[in-house]
């Protein structure tokens, strides 16, 4: 009998350890919270664990614009296509990573703004951090206005002086303005 409930009791203990951990995601959850949708290259929308959306503003750094109305989609000015071509490129990367990273990011959520939205370092459940990377493919710049409430300073800051080297993304057009610059100037 006892060589009987040995064998019984292995696998029943190896389906029970294999069922929970086949099904822990559904007891635990998956990590991270899930993405609603992306807004531009340094703003997303994510849903809480009540299920109400709200807006996160990446924290540190300061991505192109893009168009929002249809005067901006429609203009002719040679600064809007500029802009709104970089911010466009900015967007799609960070959709790609979303969709590379299971569409859920974890927050390290510092400050909110004058907006409402939450000011957050953004990562995905891999810890890919998104801003280091759009900084890093020169799809944004280091917002320095910011800087000191960035836990993060030195790995962004790091990020935009490798890319500014190596001239990529917007750092390699010449015609390009700083998102910061081209809000006050043109989005009067």
């Amino acid at each position: 009998m006892e060589k009987l409930t040995k064998p019984v009791r292995f696998w029943l203990c190896t389906t029970i350890m294999i069922l929970g951990l086949v099904g822990c995601d559904r007891f635990i959850g998956n990590s991270g919270e899930p993405v609603e949708r992306v807004s531009d290259g340094d703003t997303l929308v994510v849903k809480d664990t009540n299920g109400k959306n709200f807006t996160v503003r990446f924290a540190c750094v300061d991505a192109p614009e893009i168009a929002h109305t249809n005067k901006e989609k429609q203009s002719k000015r040679i600064s809007d296509h500029n802009q709104f071509t970089w911010g466009v490129k900015a967007r799609e990367r960070v959709q790609q990573l979303l969709q590379q990273g299971g569409d859920r990011v974890t927050l390290n959520i510092t400050d909110s703004d004058r907006y409402g939205r939450k000011i957050a370092e953004v990562r995905l459940k891999n810890g890919t951090f998104i801003q280091q990377v759009l900084l890093q493919e020169g799809l944004a710049k280091v917002y320095r206005p910011y800087l000191n409430k960035c836990p993060s300073k030195n790995l962004v800051q790091q990020a935009e002086t490798e890319a500014k080297a190596q001239r990529l993304g917007v750092w390699s057009d010449t015609k390009f303005v700083n998102p910061w610059e081209y809000r006050s100037l043109y989005k009067k």
